[in-house]
């Protein structure tokens, strides 16, 4: 039996299997947070590295994309994948 960590986040995931555009990249997220997010693309990315990236979304109120910056905090190779965790530094939600 395992030891169960203590949680760090500060905010509640959810798991979401979401599109994401990246600079020069697409992904698609496995969970997001109001103040992070993970994600798997078949680019690189090292920690450290600031991600700037979108992703919308329809909801019952219409149309909306969230444009974010964001800084690389840990990265988990994966075949021919890359899962990228990333905290949200810059959030900006626009209409569409």
């Amino acid at each position: 039996m395992t030891a169960r960590l203590s949680e760090k986040r500060r905010d509640k995931r959810i798991d979401v299997a979401l599109p994401v555009i990246l600079e020069n990249a697409t992904g698609v997220t496995r969970d997001v947070s109001a103040s992070g997010m993970f994600f798997w693309i078949s680019g690189t990315y090292a920690l450290g590295d600031s991600i700037s990236f979108s992703m919308g979304r329809k909801t019952e109120s219409g149309k909306f994309m969230l444009k974010c910056r964001g800084v690389v905090f840990r990265t988990e190779p994966r075949d021919k994948r890359m899962g990228v965790a990333m905290r949200i530094t810059e959030p900006v939600v626009e209409p569409t």
